[in-house]
C-alpha cells in the first residue's frame, strides 16, 4: 500500500466524518500525506480549518495505529481502497462537495463506467414496485448494454434492483453503510456474493463499523454521487429514497420517479416527487432513455440485434461502404471532408447520405456533420 493512502485512511479517523470539511483541507494542501507533514502548523496553511481540527490533527498516533490494522484486514482479504487522486476512484463523486476521501472496495466492475444509474426506494416493495423494476431493467438492458446498477442491498427496492441487474447480464455495486467484515442484512449475503464476481461491495467505512442508523444517510450520498441518475422507484411519503433523490438534485443528477396509484401508501413519496417537480416522470426505460439522451447507444443496440453488425453491410453499395468505413476511422465528419477523403462528388454524396440516413446506418449533426450509428 502506498504511502499517500496510508495517511489518507487515517485522516478520515481524524476528521471524524466531517465531510466537507476534510475534503475541502485535502484539496487546499493537495494530500494526506501533506497534511500530516504539517500537522504542527497546518493552521497557518489553511486559514479556514477550524480549531478544532487543527487540534486534533496534531496527533496522529491512534489513527496510525488504526489505518495500519485496517491495511492488514485489506490485505488478507483482497480489498482496494482509493482516493480522490486514484484513476479508479468514482470521477463522478470528485465533484461532490463531501465526497470521502477513501473508499474501500471488492469487486471487479468500473465504477467509472460510461453510464451508472442508482435504483432506489423502499423496503416494502410491493408486487407493483417488483414488477417495475423488472420491466425496467430488462428493458435498459436491451437498449443499453453498458450500464452500472448502483443500490444499497437493503431489503425491498435495493435487492430487487441488485436481482434483476444480474439476471438481466449487468453489473451492479451495492454502497454499504458498514465496514466489508460483514453483509447487512445477513440475508443478503448470498447475493452480496454473486455480486463480487459481477458488480461489486463499496463503503467509506472500515472493518468493524456497525450498520449505525446514520451510516445509511452517509451511505445515500455515494449512491446519489457516483451515479448519472437517480431513479426512485416506490417510497413512502418519508423513506430513505427520497433522501437519496434530494440529495442526487443537490449534485445536478438526475433524479426519476415512477408514479403509483392516489392513495397507495408506496406510492406517495413518488407522486410527491413528481407533483413538486423533484423528479421526472418515467413509465418505462424508454421514457428514461430518452430523457438521458441515451438514444444512440440504444439505437445502436437494436441496429446490431437486428443483424447488422458494424464491419459487415451486405445491403450497402460500394460508395457507402466507402462512407461508412471512413467514419468508422474518425467518427462525426463534415460533408465537404467526407467529399475530399472519400473522393465522391458533393452532389453525390448528399444521395448516398440520404440512404445511409434511411437505412439508420448514419445520422445528421449540426453544423453539416455526420455521425455513425453502428
Amino acid at each position: 500500500m502506498n504511502e499517500e493512502l496510508f495517511y489518507a485512511m487515517a485522516l478520515t479517523r481524524l476528521t471524524n466524518f466531517n465531510f466537507q470539511q476534510a475534503l475541502e483541507l485535502y484539496k487546499a494542501v493537495g494530500s494526506a500525506q501533506q497534511i500530516y507533514e504539517h500537522r504542527n502548523d497546518i493552521g497557518d496553511l489553511v486559514e479556514a480549518c477550524s480549531p478544532r481540527l487543527v487540534e486534533a490533527l496534531k496527533d496522529w498516533t491512534e489513527a496510525m495505529k488504526r489505518a495500519d490494522f485496517e491495511q492488514k484486514f485489506m490485505q488478507e482479504h483482497q480489498i482496494r481502497a482509493m482516493t480522490p487522486l486514484d484513476d479508479d476512484y468514482p470521477q463522478r463523486l470528485t465533484e461532490c462537495a463531501d465526497a470521502p476521501i477513501v473508499i474501500y472496495y471488492r469487486g471487479n466492475a468500473d465504477l467509472n463506467q460510461s453510464k451508472v444509474v442508482n435504483i432506489v426506494g423502499t423496503r416494502q416493495c410491493t408486487q407493483y414496485g417488483k414488477d417495475l423494476i423488472h420491466r425496467f431493467v430488462l428493458d435498459l438492458r436491451q437498449m443499453c448494454p453498458q450500464v452500472l446498477v448502483v443500490s444499497g442491498l437493503a431489503y425491498g427496492v435495493d435487492i430487487c434492483a441488485h436481482k434483476e441487474a444480474l439476471d438481466d447480464g449487468y453489473e451492479t455495486v451495492a454502497v454499504l453503510a458498514h465496514g466489508l467484515d460483514q453483509i447487512y442484512p445477513y440475508h443478503h449475503r448470498e447475493i452480496a456474493v454473486k455480486m463480487l464476481n459481477h458488480g461489486g461491495l463499496l463503503t467509506e467505512f472500515m472493518s468493524q463499523t456497525n450498520a449505525d442508523k446514520q451510516n445509511f444517510v452517509r451511505r445515500n450520498r455515494i449512491v446519489a454521487g457516483m451515479s448519472d441518475a437517480c431513479i426512485v422507484v416506490e417510497s413512502a411519503a418519508k423513506g430513505g429514497g427520497l433522501i437519496t433523490a434530494e440529495i442526487a438534485q443537490s449534485y445536478d443528477r438526475a433524479v426519476f420517479a415512477f408514479p403509483g396509484a392516489v392513495g397507495m401508501t408506496y406510492s406517495e413519496g413518488c407522486n410527491h416527487l413528481i407533483r413538486d417537480n423533484g423528479a421526472g416522470l418515467i413509465t418505462c426505460a424508454e421514457d428514461f432513455v430518452k430523457a438521458m439522451g441515451w438514444q444512440d447507444d440504444a439505437l445502436r443496440q437494436q441496429i446490431l440485434s437486428d443483424g447488422i453488425e458494424r464491419n459487415l453491410f451486405p445491403d450497402l453499395t460500394s460508395e457507402e461502404t466507402k462512407i461508412v468505413s471512413l467514419l468508422q476511422q474518425t467518427n462525426d465528419l463534415q460533408l465537404n471532408i467526407l467529399s475530399v477523403k472519400t473522393g465522391i462528388p458533393i452532389g453525390q454524396l448528399t444521395a448516398l447520405l440520404f440512404q445511409l440516413e434511411m437505412k439508420g446506418v448514419i445520422k445528421p449533426l449540426a453544423g453539416g456533420m455526420y455521425h455513425l450509428l453502428m
